[in-house]
């Protein structure tokens, strides 16, 4: 396993909702991870640092010089009756033309997974500031743990959930005594911590269902996971 998918394990350990093997992994990773103690013991504080971890990596130096020798291999697109000296100028432009071209995309397929990495983190976040609230509890089931805040605001954290088909993804639910509202789209994985969008309230469900890419307005099949946040003794 990659140190930066332990280092998501953080939340999921801090619940207990490892299995035995993942467990040992992320406390072999913990004992030298001063970043990991630190968001362990507070969890609230530190997931809001995450963001700023790490720097963008560099493109890389050989993509520069690919796109100049293919572009050096090229036939200068010239008229024949223009001064000689515009044609090493027309060439160079178009060289620069297509660094510029090769660069943008790097840096679009770059900025994608940068904001997709954003996005997991803002949701760890969530999910760390959810597990902080003093009088949180858990409902533990075979899948995972469910936490509920004093407050109403919820996490779902499953375990070994298998990706969803091509095309398909994990919406959430809560049903608090009407129709099921959405709650959050997800994937599968190892560990999933989800913070759900709705507040859970005592005696309402939390269910999981496989919808269509973009969720759904109204659960399209049965729930494969049911959890009600029942009254605490």
């Amino acid at each position: 396993m990659e140190a930066d998918a332990l280092h998501d394990l953080t939340a999921a350990y801090a619940l207990d909702a490892l299995d035995a093997e993942d467990a040992r992994r992320y406390e072999a990773h913990l004992a030298r991870c001063a970043r990991c103690q630190g968001e362990l013991a507070e969890l609230s504080e530190s997931a809001g640092a995450l963001a700023y971890a790490s720097e963008a990596p560099a493109p890389p130096a050989e993509l520069r010089a690919r796109i100049l020798d293919r572009a050096k291999a090229e036939r200068p697109n010239v008229v024949p009756l223009r001064p000689r000296w515009l044609r090493p100028v027309i060439a160079a432009a178009a060289v620069a033309a297509c660094a510029a071209i090769g660069l943008g995309l790097w840096a679009f397929s770059l900025s994608g997974k940068l904001d997709r990495r954003e996005a997991q983190l803002a949701r760890q976040q969530r999910v760390a500031q959810i597990l902080a609230r003093p009088g949180s509890h858990r409902i533990s089931f075979s899948r995972g743990t469910l936490v509920v805040g004093s407050d109403g605001q919820a996490a779902l954290v499953l375990t070994k959930l298998a990706e969803p088909g091509s095309g398909r993804t994990y919406e959430a639910w809560v049903a608090d005594g009407g129709t099921p509202q959405p709650a959050g789209l997800f994937a599968g994985g190892t560990t999933i911590a989800v913070p759900l969008e709705r507040p859970v309230r005592t005696g309402a469900t939390v269910m999981v269902t496989e919808e269509k890419a973009g969720g759904a307005e109204t659960p399209s099949q049965a729930p494969f996971l049911i959890v009600r946040n029942a009254p605490q003794s």
